[in-house]
């Protein structure tokens, strides 16, 4: 029991991270559309228990599938969102499994996919632009939506963005190594 209570914990603490990311956009657009490559920062500390407590099949699905239905049930989760956290969920449960469950390198490697979940959340600003705009128009300040349009444009440093994001997120997870030996250490 002391297990599954501590699994319900780094699943909140992840969801946490998600909404933090999220209202970073109050700040600048630039901040919602981009925090996702530094997000892994705080999330690989979160995945890195996790997976310590769930040795097989799970870690990954767990975090993700926490928020996955909040958001379902806050009416947040649209076709592209949900579409693009199952792939990145599949793709770190496949490659958790690829690398065995009990190694340092399965949890290092599947933690790549998963901290691309925060732009899974945010494709809908390329994949609805009209309808993300027409959102930002009703529920933020005036001239949100002509400060967001430019991000959106901006694709080329979406793409650099999403490249940094690897690095930073096997920087984040060897951090996390670090920093929680306990965890890190019941992993060969």
């Amino acid at each position: 029991m002391k297990k599954v209570f501590k699994i319900v914990l780094m699943a909140i603490a992840y969801l946490a991270c998600f909404l933090l990311a999220g209202v970073s956009g109050a700040i600048h657009p630039a901040f919602y559309a981009y925090v996702g490559a530094l997000l892994p920062l705080l999330t690989a500390f979160v995945y890195l228990n996790t997976a310590s407590m769930i040795r097989g099949f799970g870690a990954a699905t767990v975090l993700n599938g926490f928020v996955f239905v909040l958001f379902l049930i806050a009416g947040e989760a649209d076709a592209a969102y949900m579409i693009g956290t199952l792939i990145l969920t599949a793709l770190a449960e496949i490659l958790r499994y690829a690398f065995k469950y009990d190694t340092r390198k399965g949890v290092r490697w599947s933690f790549v996919p998963l901290a691309f979940s925060f732009f899974a959340y945010t494709a809908h600003w390329w994949t609805d632009t009209e309808g993300s705009l027409a959102a930002a128009v009703e529920e933020m300040p005036a001239g949100y939506d002509q400060l967001m349009k430019a991000v959106i444009d901006n694709v080329p440093v979406l793409v650099v963005v999403l490249i940094l994001t690897i690095p930073i997120a096997i920087l984040a997870m060897r951090l996390a190594e670090k920093a929680l030996k306990k965890p890190a250490a019941s992993f060969r």
